[in-house]
């Protein structure tokens, strides 16, 4: 069986929805089962992945020290858009994991060679 390439986007703030979680829970579910999962992080999703996130006042499951787990689970394709970087003043530094960052157009052609793209 053709093990199919699966991205999971991630577009939104990391408090307020439970998106950044359920996406953060799917990538680790889907790891066990398949090597070509790759990670996106653009637009404001890129804030899921910024230390310092106190999430009681939403009432929410602090999630982002999950981030750390991506390694061991063998997840290494986490790419993050270097626009959405620049026009945020964030530092790949000031990320919480290692990353690879893209730039648009390398960006588009990541995802479009994804057999299967969810987006959260």
């Amino acid at each position: 069986m053709i093990e199919k390439k699966i991205g999971i986007i991630n577009r939104t703030l990391p408090h307020g929805t439970a998106f950044g979680r359920e996406s953060l829970d799917l990538t680790l579910a889907m790891s066990a089962f398949n090597e070509s999962l790759s990670l996106f992080f653009i637009g404001d999703g890129i804030y899921q992945l910024l230390d310092g996130h106190n999430p009681s006042e939403s009432l929410q499951k602090h999630y982002q020290p999950l981030f750390k787990m991506l390694e061991l689970y063998d997840v290494e394709n986490i790419y993050v858009c270097e626009k959405s970087l620049m026009q945020r003043a964030i530092a790949q530094s000031d990320l919480l994991i290692d990353v690879t960052l893209v730039d648009q157009q390398r960006l588009k052609t990541k995802l479009a060679v994804q057999d299967q793209l969810l987006s959260f």
